[in-house]
């Protein structure tokens, strides 16, 4: 996947009565909303759901290098994860004691999300990795910084999956990493939207199919084989325009032999939707 975006500026953005496929899960309601405001019939399936992650052993080692000032850099990767880790330190020492601390470390934030929380913690920020937020542009954040990273110790805080091209990034320059993981990405208790959704798509239904996250296209497939209809599902999305929000959902669709026909000219979901039904216009 390139990542170069295919769009239609200056198109009106209007889905025209398009049936718009989304796995949007933690903001379904304002996805469908966006949907329906240009134009487009919204089917939300939601893909995804956030559980705490067991690993435990992860944020003691963390916590207790951090305490005794044995981290040089903490990479922060998300909004979401990063209010989790306040949380689940709390059996391991005081939320004040833990923001103080960290206070004391240089912070690379991956974009806005995690900016936000973190300054709602009041913790300093030294570098920002910009648009479009993925692992490539945090090393070239530290590598165009020129940040020492031969024999030092940083903590990346984790979503979901092991980052691994980032951490072999920074091992590859000498860091000694530790991962943080704080939650793990599950099924939705209720599948059956998303069942529903699988079924629309081998119908031929489904004129466009927006993903917001990497992890939506796995789900998907795992649920389509269980039903028996992976290859039917990937057949019909190679029919599909499918809006992917940026880079690593992209090379997750890639992994499927899924053409991406757009990415928005930035990774928000406002512009995937409006982008997407310019597209459609």
């Amino acid at each position: 996947m390139n990542g170069k975006v295919e769009t239609q500026g200056k198109a009106k953005a209007d889905f025209r009565g398009c049936t718009v496929l989304s796995f949007e899960s933690r903001r379904s309601i304002e996805i469908a909303k966006l949907i329906e405001n240009y134009g487009g019939r919204p089917i939300v399936a939601p893909a995804t759901r956030e559980v705490a992650s067991s690993k435990t052993a992860d944020i003691s080692e963390f916590v207790t290098a951090l305490l005794e000032g044995r981290i040089q850099l903490i990479i922060f990767l998300t909004g979401v994860g990063t209010r989790a880790l306040v949380n689940a330190v709390e059996p391991f020492c005081s939320r004040e004691q833990f923001i103080t601390s960290l206070s004391q470390v240089p912070v690379l934030a991956r974009g806005p999300k995690p900016v936000a929380a973190l300054k709602e913690l009041g913790v300093p920020i030294r570098w920002n990795a910009p648009e479009p937020n993925t692992w490539r542009e945090i090393l070239r954040v530290l590598d165009e910084n020129r940040v020492p990273l031969k024999g030092q110790r940083i903590a990346v805080q984790e979503y979901g999956v092991r980052s691994k091209d980032l951490i072999r990034g920074l091992e590859d320059r000498g860091a000694e990493v530790i991962s943080v993981h704080v939650y793990d990405w599950a099924l939705p208790e209720d599948i059956a939207p998303l069942k529903s959704a699988i079924r629309s798509l081998t119908e031929g239904t489904v004129n466009i199919a927006l993903f917001t996250a990497g992890v939506q296209v796995h789900h998907l497939m795992q649920v389509a084989d269980e039903m028996g209809l992976k290859d039917s599902t990937i057949a019909a999305l190679r029919k599909t325009t499918n809006a992917s929000i940026g880079p690593v959902t992209s090379e997750a669709l890639a992994e499927y032999g899924i053409p991406v026909t757009l990415e928005p000219s930035h990774p928000k979901m406002g512009f995937l939707v409006k982008e997407a039904a310019e597209r459609a216009g």
